[in-house]
C-alpha cells in the first residue's frame, strides 16, 4: 500500500480527519520530526530557516489556519504530494510537487521511540497506520497479547498431528517472510497446542508447544515486540525442561538467549545458551537433527559472546561451530548458514573488512527460503554500512526487500539503517529506489 492509499484509508475511517494530518499519519512521523524535516529541506534548497513550529503545523492540520504560499510549497515539497492531495488551497501543483514519496523519506529518519511530544497520542498514531494495513496490523498484535495474558479457549478439540500441521504451516510462513501471517495465527496456534498438551499429557506434547511458543518468540523478536517474546521464551523454556527432550530445551533457550541479547544483556544470554549446547552435547548427537541443533546453538552462542566483547570466546565458539558442521556433513566444506554467522560474528566485534571477506563467496541460491535470503543481504548490507559504504549498503538492503521485505520493513535495526542512508545519503545509488520500495510496502 502506497502513503497515499494509505492516507486516503486514514480519511475514509476518519472523515472528520484532514488529510495534511492524515498524510503524516500515513508516514508514522510526529509533527517534531516533520517540522525538523522542512526545516532540513529548506537549508538544502539555501532558504533562510523557517519561523515553523509544531503549534503552526497542528493549526494547518486542524484547519484552524492555512499554510498559504509561504509554507505550501514545501510541505508538497515534503510530502512528496500535490496540494489538492494535502488540502492546501490556492497552490499551483507545478511548483509543488516532488517526482515521489520517497524524496519525503530521504528527509526524515523514522526510529523507534521518537518524539511524541505536543499532546500527540503514539498510540492513536500506530492504531491509523495498523488500520490502513502497514506492517503487522495493531489489531493482530493486540490480539496475540490479550491471548497470552488468557489464553482464548480453541475452536475444537486439538490433536497432536493437527497441531503439528499448523505448527508446519506457521514455519513455512515465517520462512517466507510473511509475519503479518504467523502472528495473526499464533492466539489459535498457541491455544490449540497448549489444548493437545494438556489432552495428551506426554513429553512429546509437551516439546510441541514448546516448539509453537518457539516460532512466536522468533517472529515477535524480529518485529521488535520485546515484552511479548520474553513472554513466550519464558513459557517455551517451561514446556520443554517439562518434556525432558535435550534437543527442545536446546531450541528454547537459543530463542531466550536471542532474546536476552536483544535486552543488552549479552553475557547471560551467552551462558544460558551455552549451558544448553552442553546439555545436548553430553546427551548425544546421535541424529542429524540433534547435530544440527547443535551447530546452531554453537553459532548462537558465538554471536552473543561476541555482542558481549568476548573476542577470543566468539572465535572459539564459531570455529568449533564449523568443524561441527563439516564432520555432520561429511566434507570439508562448512554450511552456508554456518558461513554466514560467522559474518555477523565479525560484524558483531567490529570488524565490518573481515565480515564482508567471509561472506564474499555467499550467494541467496544456497540458502533455501526467503527468509534466510533476506537474512543474507541484511547481514552484508550492517557491514558495508559499517565500513561506511553507503551504496553497497544500500544495493544489499534492496536485495533483501526483493528476497523477504519484511527483513528490511520490519526489524527495527534494519529499518534504522534504510532510515538513515534516506536521510543522509539521498543522492547516492539505490538510495531513492529502496525508500521508494519500502513506501510502497
Amino acid at each position: 500500500m502506497t502513503v497515499h492509499q494509505t492516507a486516503a484509508a486514514i480519511v475514509s475511517d476518519l472523515p472528520q480527519m484532514l488529510p495534511l494530518e492524515a498524510w503524516r499519519l500515513a508516514y508514522g512521523w510526529s509533527r517534531p520530526q516533520c517540522v525538523a524535516g522542512i526545516v532540513q529541506l529548506y537549508a538544502a534548497a539555501g532558504l533562510a530557516e523557517p519561523g515553523l513550529n509544531t503549534a503552526m503545523l497542528c493549526k494547518w492540520e486542524h484547519g484552524d489556519s492555512d499554510p498559504g504560499p509561504e509554507y505550501g510549497p514545501m510541505l508538497c515539497r515534503f510530502y512528496g504530494a500535490t496540494p489538492s492531495q494535502l488540502g492546501i488551497r490556492n497552490l499551483t501543483p507545478p511548483t509543488c510537487r516532488v517526482a515521489s514519496p520517497a524524496a519525503a523519506a530521504a528527509i526524515v529518519t523514522v526510529t523507534a521511540g521518537g518524539d511524541t511530544s505536543e499532546g500527540e497520542d503514539p498510540m492513536r498514531r500506530r492504531t491509523l497506520i495498523a488500520a490502513a494495513g502497514l506492517s503487522v496490523p495493531l489489531h493482530l498484535l493486540d490480539r496475540l497479547d490479550d491471548a497470552l495474558a488468557l489464553s482464548p479457549s480453541p475452536a475444537r478439540p486439538s490433536g497432536v498431528g493437527d497441531v503439528k500441521i499448523r505448527l508446519a504451516m506457521a514455519r513455512r510462513a515465517y520462512d517466507a517472510g510473511e509475519l503479518a501471517v504467523v502472528v495473526g495465527g499464533l492466539p489459535d496456534l498457541l491455544s490449540s497446542a497448549q489444548d493437545a498438551a494438556e489432552r495428551a499429557g506426554t513429553p512429546a506434547s509437551l516439546a510441541l508447544l514448546a516448539a509453537c511458543y518457539d516460532v512466536a518468540t522468533e517472529a515477535l523478536n524480529k518485529i521488535g515486540r520485546r515484552p511479548a517474546s520474553r513472554i513466550t521464551a519464558d513459557r517455551s523454556t517451561a514446556c520443554s525442561v517439562r518434556s525432558g527432550s535435550p534437543v527442545a530445551m536446546a531450541a528454547s533457550a537459543r530463542a531466550l538467549g536471542i532474546v536476552l541479547r536483544h535486552e543488552g544483556r549479552p553475557e547471560i544470554a551467552e551462558r544460558v545458551t551455552l549451558q544448553a549446547a552442553g546439555r545436548l552435547e553430553t546427551a548425544g548427537l546421535r541424529t542429524p537433527g540433534e547435530a544440527s541443533m547443535y551447530v546452531r546453538m554453537l553459532c548462537t552462542c558465538a554471536y552473543n559472546a561476541a555482542q558481549a566483547e568476548e573476542r577470543d570466546r566468539a572465535l572459539e565458539l564459531i570455529g568449533e561451530a564449523e568443524r561441527v558442521s563439516r564432520a555432520a556433513r561429511r566434507e570439508d566444506r562448512v554450511s552456508p548458514q554456518v558461513t554466514l554467522y560467522r559474518v555477523g560474528v565479525h560484524w558483531a566485534l567490529g570488524d565490518a573488512g573481515t565480515a564482508l571477506h567471509v561472506g564474499r563467496d555467499l550467494r541467496a541460491e544456497q540458502f533455501p527460503t526467503p527468509e534466510r535470503r533476506g537474512r543474507l543481504h541484511t547481514d552484508m548490507a550492517r557491514a558495508w554500512w559499517m565500513w561506511g559504504k553507503p551504496e553497497q549498503a544500500a544495493h544489499a538492503l534492496l536485495a533483501a526487500h526483493a528476497e523477504a521485505p519484511s527483513e528490511v520493513r520490519d526489524r527495527p535495526a534494519i529499518r534504522r539503517i534504510a532510515d538513515a542512508l534516506a536521510a543522509r545519503h539521498p543522492r547516492v545509488s539505490g538510495v531513492t529506489e529502496l525508500a521508494a520500495a519500502l513506501a510502497r510496502t
